[in-house]
């Protein structure tokens, strides 16, 4: 598994990838937006965590304006997008969770899976942090959150967020998680909402929570875990699946998303100052 530092010299990278992009990478498409018939759009099936962070909102407007395509993006849990993408109604897929991805492509539904970028997931809590999770530790921390019979509130909604939230706890020996666990079934805002009000912990991915304003009481406890890296991969579907699937528009915004302007745009995207995405298209 990869390992990951959110420090200083990873935000070099964002420095590096606008100057990548001021390098003309985006001519081919700005040529493409030119003779691109008016009205042209694609469906994005994606995760809440890359619409509700904003990240869509502030690179978007920048695909439009390099391609002429219109992005509709539809923001469900990861496995929901999947089955969204499975059954044709979307043209691309952008979610995490790396092992329903893989399975999406050897399933036949993608031809292939694209690195896009990644942050990581945090655990978070109640100030006083009364089951004693601080540190670098997941498993560790679960293992005392269920000791300690502790609120925990979880997405439940097949999201990747969840689906990784599920691996930790096996990990930990807890499946059953203890009685103060409780599935909200919905997206990682109104998760924290539920979080902040009942002094719970919770999985949270990096992006949503730096974008979160209710935090109330709750603080980041448990961060730097090499097992808490997050990767987003993006996968066109297949027109062999679904004939109908806009191909060629569906294949610009992956282009995009991969050259030095798209990982550029997610590279400087950031929130009071600290960035919520790290680019890592393969070069």
């Amino acid at each position: 598994m990869k390992t990951f530092e959110f420090k200083a010299t990873r935000r070099a990278w964002g420095m590096t990838a606008l100057a990548l992009a001021a390098m003309g990478s985006s001519l081919p498409l700005l040529a493409q937006a030119q003779s691109q018939p008016k009205g042209a759009s694609i469906v994005v099936a994606s995760t809440t965590s890359t619409e509700q962070s904003g990240l869509f909102g502030h690179i978007l407007p920048e695909f439009r304006k390099a391609s002429g395509i219109d992005v509709k993006v539809v923001a469900l849990g990861t496995g929901q997008a999947i089955d969204m993408a499975r059954r044709g109604d979307a043209d691309v897929l952008f979610v995490h969770d790396r092992p329903a991805e893989d399975r999406f492509v050897a399933d036949g539904f993608a031809a292939r899976r694209f690195d896009v970028m990644y942050n990581d997931f945090v655990l978070v809590g109640p100030k006083a942090d009364p089951a004693q999770t601080r540190g670098k530790d997941i498993v560790a921390a679960l293992q005392r959150v269920a000791a300690g019979n502790a609120p925990f509130v979880s997405r439940g909604d097949r999201s990747g967020t969840h689906a990784a939230e599920l691996r930790y706890w096996k990990l930990s020996g807890n499946d059953a998680k203890g009685p103060g666990y409780r599935e909200c079934g919905c997206g990682m805002g109104p998760a924290l909402n539920m979080a902040a009000a009942t002094g719970s912990y919770l999985l949270a991915d990096r992006g949503t929570w730096l974008s979160f304003r209710n935090k109330a009481d709750l603080v980041v406890l448990v961060e730097g875990d090499a097992r808490l890296f997050n990767p987003y991969g993006v996968m066109r579907v297949s027109a062999a699946r679904h004939p109908h699937v806009k191909t060629a528009e569906g294949q610009q915004f992956i282009d995009w998303l991969l050259s030095s302007a798209g990982q550029a745009s997610i590279a400087s995207y950031q929130i009071n100052g600290e960035q919520l995405f790290f680019p890592n298209a393969a070069r």
